[in-house]
């Protein structure tokens, strides 16, 4: 497996839980892993055989510019099932920042890996809503 790397892409966007950051755009900044194989690539020397970091970066520059997100773990997994999906990533390890989210923090956010087809459950999703609700049905407490 290959990596393809985009790091430190900010984006001004909508995202929290406050009133106030409701009404101001606040900067984003993303770290993207993308699995892919670059051997075709690699001998053709074309664009058209790659994972195109460009394309990429434009379509989550957009996306996430527009969106409004509340939390920025919705808004991670929407960035990552674009990536998986409309790019045909078979694996990608996401880092998402707020800077300033924190008054004594440089930096806070989340890390993702997710793989295309790998359904909705996953065990990096524990203490979720999803493994909170499968406890529930087996009669464990939540």
């Amino acid at each position: 497996m290959d990596i393809i790397y985009i790091t430190d892409l900010k984006i001004d966007t909508v995202i929290g839980i406050y009133d106030w950051e409701r009404r101001i755009k606040q900067t984003v900044s993303f770290d993207l892993e993308m699995a892919t194989d670059i051997r075709k690539a690699a001998a053709s020397d074309t664009i058209e055989d790659t994972l195109d970091y460009k394309a990429v970066s434009k379509r989550l520059i957009q996306f996430v510019g527009e969106s409004k997100f509340q939390l920025v773990e919705t808004m991670a997994e929407q960035v990552a099932e674009i990536i998986l999906n409309e790019f045909n990533v078979p694996w990608v390890r996401l880092r998402l920042n707020k800077g300033g989210a924190l008054r004594h923090a440089s930096a806070v956010g989340i890390v993702i890996e997710r793989s295309a087809g790998s359904g909705t459950c996953h065990p990096q999703d524990a203490g979720t809503g999803q493994a909170r609700e499968g406890r529930q049905q087996r009669g464990a407490r939540p």
